[in-house]
């Protein structure tokens, strides 16, 4: 009995085994394709439920096509992650406006002064500029008032040109026993006129000065009638020193050095020029750096 049971058990689970496929696939998955079905349902529902962000639909329409239960889910989720959504700036706003804007901005480039400061500041010049020029015309308007201002009437400036920064000025008095004083007194020359020019950062360094008239022989004056003194140099300036100081120290050297007005024939007429002058300074301020300020051997002339 035993062994007819277990043949009997044996043939069943071979007509299991050998049972139509699809017959088997159908009866497994009878009741799991509804519930696919349901899930698929819901996924659509839940998926379609994001898009009332960017497009609506309108009631019955397109959007209606999941299943009933899965539509109602999909609906409250996307009520709820609109309603935590947080709000998207203006356009324009900090964000820097909109692609079109920050694209636009990009092809501007920077703005003058970001510009600048990563250019290292190329408007510090103009400004450094400025503020030489406002100091240069302070000075030069109180020089003018001090000037004004002299008992002795030692000196008087006029403008070349109406410009502040280029002056004529006449050196009225020099030594009264000196023998330049007695050459004016017997040519009738009532003044000894120079011409100064200062530089945009006066006064830090020294202004041209040069003799114009008449012509002057010694003296420390040379050709072109540019003026042999130290303190007109860069190297021997002062900030300190004033255009009545230099003037002063000018007539002194004038008569330390025996200056003469020329009467020769022909030349006490020549004038002198200022490209000349120029280039006379220039050469004396080279042999005076080369040997200091005292006399030259006769070969550097």
């Amino acid at each position: 009995m035993a062994t007819l049971l277990r043949k009997i058990g044996l043939i069943r689970l071979h007509n299991r085994d050998t049972e139509d496929p699809k017959h088997h696939h159908n009866h497994r998955g009878g009741g799991g394709g509804q519930q696919s079905a349901s899930l698929r349902g819901k996924g659509g529902a839940k998926s379609g439920g994001h898009k009332p962000q960017q497009q609506q639909h309108p009631a019955g329409g397109a959007g209606d096509a999941s299943p009933g239960p899965g539509k109602g889910k999909g609906k409250r989720a996307a009520e709820l992650a609109q309603r935590d959504k947080p709000p998207q700036p203006a356009a324009g706003a900090a964000s820097g406006g909109g692609p079109r804007e920050r694209a636009a901005g990009a092809r501007a480039g920077p703005g003058p002064a970001a510009a600048a400061a990563a250019g290292g500041g190329s408007l510090v010049p103009a400004a450094r500029q400025q503020h030489c020029t406002q100091v240069r015309s302070r000075r030069l308007m109180k020089e003018l008032q001090d000037i004004a201002r002299l008992s002795d009437r030692f000196i008087s400036v006029e403008l070349v040109d109406e410009s502040l920064f280029d002056w004529n000025v006449k050196l009225h008095q020099v030594d009264k026993d000196s023998v330049l004083w007695q050459d004016m007194k017997e040519t009738n020359t009532e003044f000894i006129l120079l011409n100064l020019t200062f530089p945009d950062n006066f006064p830090f360094s020294p202004p041209f000065m040069r003799v114009l008239s008449p012509r002057l022989e010694n003296g420390y004056v040379l050709d072109g009638g540019a003026i042999c003194m130290e303190l007109l140099t860069p190297r021997g300036w002062s900030s300190a020193y004033t255009v009545e100081a230099v003037m002063r120290q000018f007539a002194a050297s004038l008569v330390k050095g025996q200056g003469r007005i020329c009467r020769k024939a022909g030349k006490s007429k020549k004038s002198f020029s200022r490209k000349e002058a120029e280039a006379t300074f220039k050469s004396l301020v080279k042999t005076h750096e080369k040997y200091g300020w005292v006399t030259p051997p006769v070969s550097d002339g």
